[in-house]
């Protein structure tokens, strides 16, 4: 899609992206920034830049930088299984199911006792 419209040039050198391209190109998250290219035949080129891709975002939130923090702690604690094989990872992941669903279980019963 190509596009053409005018923006000011204030008196500070600054200029004003319309809304739409601004969030067309995600350019109102957070540390976003436009590269400004000035082309040797006098043209000058804007490209935007956002420093975590939109599609990449979920990583980044708060929750579930938690849960990587979270994994990381278990790894570092050598709290972790290695499986040697699919089966064996499925049927590892069912039993912790299993037993986080038990009435048995410690989490289970902490948590019923408060």
């Amino acid at each position: 899609m190509k596009n053409s419209t005018f923006v000011g040039v204030r008196g500070r050198g600054e200029i004003v992206l319309p809304a739409e391209i601004r969030r067309r190109h995600h350019l109102d998250s957070p540390g976003a920034q436009v590269e400004v290219v000035e082309r040797e035949d006098g043209v000058i080129e804007l490209h935007p830049h956002v420093p975590v891709p939109a599609d990449q975002a979920w990583f980044w939130d708060s929750a579930w930088q938690e849960g990587e923090r979270l994994v990381d702690e278990h790894v570092a604690a050598g709290r972790v299984l290695v499986s040697s094989d699919i089966d064996q990872f499925l049927s590892a992941i069912e039993t912790a199911r299993l037993v986080r669903r038990s009435p048995s279980s410690p989490k289970r019963r902490a948590s019923s006792e408060e």
